[in-house]
């Protein structure tokens, strides 16, 4: 890793253990012992490893006696863009988007020292983002609709270095790279159809007067007020919202059954791959034995160094 300061001249390379999570707290952890202790070091630094997306601004600095040790703390780059919102327009409901994917991104990165490069991806969108949802969030969510993902890494530079931000293709590994038995990995699927798919949903009101809705869930999980499931595998249970009104109540009753649905998992452990993953890069993992399958994209990835050995975990998307 590099250590530079706030305007981004390097400093020197430094030799710490870290912890950088990108994808859910979108933070991290340095630990330097007191022996290894670089005295340069100051909060607002930028510590970063050359054309990849680990690195940040370093924005706590704590120490401990009892293990000898100096922990630096920060936002990872990512976490900038988790840390902004997207908000509708004065007089909108929602912010629209409309036209290519870098051109848009580039209209809602306002950061000091992120660059979107110039690169035309031939993709464009007419896309609506939720009310104020975090930049992070919004980006992801609309380049999943068409198979991109967001790239994040820091370019060095003369200049000092910046951040480049850009959407480019997702990766897709299932059909050509499909983690199973076969690929030395350790793992624990599980096909759990005992969920929930009718949730009565009671809000505002007395008896009679009370406001219900029915909410059903179909066989691939999507939530509306009609009913496709029937007869025996008809599993049904209440939700109470005793103060909420209709639209209120059909929001807060479509979480819950959500919660609530038949699930699949799929916990891998791989022993050797030669292919890096990144956030956003969608995977396959099957047990051929029961046939439990399940592609999902990336959503987290963490690399850690300790002791000198680099291991990284990567986290699919929640239960489906």
């Amino acid at each position: 890793m590099i250590l530079a300061t706030s305007d981004g001249q390097e400093i020197c390379i430094v030799d710490y253990d870290f912890d950088f999570d990108m994808g859910d707290t979108n933070d991290f952890q340095i630990t330097a012992s007191y022996a290894s202790w670089i005295p340069e070091i100051a909060i607002g630094d930028l510590i970063y490893i050359p054309g990849t997306e680990i690195g940040g601004i370093i924005k706590n600095i704590s120490s401990a006696t009892n293990t000898g040790n100096i922990y630096l703390k920060g936002y990872t780059w990512r976490g900038y863009l988790s840390k902004r919102i997207i908000r509708p327009p004065n007089g909108s409901d929602y912010y629209i988007a409309n036209g290519e994917l870098n051109n848009i991104i580039r209209s809602l990165v306002s950061i000091p020292n992120f660059v979107v490069p110039s690169i035309n991806t031939g993709i464009s969108v007419n896309y609506q983002f939720e009310r104020y949802c975090s930049v992070l969030d919004g980006i992801e969510k609309m380049l999943r609709t068409v198979g991109y993902r967001l790239d994040i890494q820091y370019v060095q530079s003369g200049s000092g270095g910046f951040v480049q931000v850009q959407a480019v293709k997702a990766g897709l590994f299932g059909d050509s790279i499909e983690y199973s038995q076969d690929s030395m990995i350790d793992f624990n699927s599980s096909d759990d159809q005992m969920g929930v798919n009718h949730l009565i949903c009671l809000g505002k009101g007395e008896l009679k007067d009370r406001i219900v809705v029915d909410l059903y869930a179909d066989k691939d999980g999507n939530i509306s007020q009609t009913k496709t499931i029937s007869g025996i595998n008809e599993i049904v249970d209440t939700f109470e919202n005793s103060g909420a009104e209709l639209e209120t109540l059909i929001e807060t009753g479509t979480n819950r059954l959500q919660e609530y649905l038949s699930k699949k998992s799929f916990t891998v452990t791989i022993k050797k791959t030669s292919t890096e993953l990144f956030v956003g890069d969608v995977v396959t993992g099957q047990d051929y034995i029961t046939g439990n399958k399940v592609t999902k994209p990336i959503i987290d990835k963490i690399v850690k160094r300790a002791n000198g050995v680099i291991s990284r975990d990567y986290k699919i998307e929640g239960e489906s």
